[in-house]
């Protein structure tokens, strides 16, 4: 049985670094996941934390070739450091863990 792929009209992709023609650089995970889903949509827009000149990138560290992507956005400092994505989930400390700590330090 042969699986057809997924063709989406629009992929939003974010990376590391580009450059204006659409190379691409990603960080950690974003490797794992961006590409294919760049590579399947029809019109690929990537924000770009770092937007460098072309020719910039090594072509041996590019993850995506800038042929699957069409529109290249340059974020500002201020949507770089809002990552959406990133919570703090630590919890509020309970009176008896406040109070063990005092102790501690005295």
């Amino acid at each position: 049985m042969l699986e057809e792929a997924i063709r989406a009209d629009y992929a939003l992709v974010r990376a590391a670094k580009g450059d204006r023609h659409g190379n691409l650089v990603f960080h950690a995970a974003a490797r794992n996941f961006n590409p294919p889903a760049a590579m399947a949509g029809a019109i690929t827009i990537a924000e770009v934390e770092e937007l460098v000149e072309p020719g910039e990138l090594d072509p041996d560290q590019v993850h995506l070739p800038g042929i699957f992507v069409q529109r290249v956005v340059a974020l500002s400092p201020e949507q770089v450091d809002d990552k959406r994505i990133e919570r703090c989930t630590t919890r509020p400390a309970s009176a008896a863990e406040s109070q063990a700590d005092e102790q501690k330090e005295h």
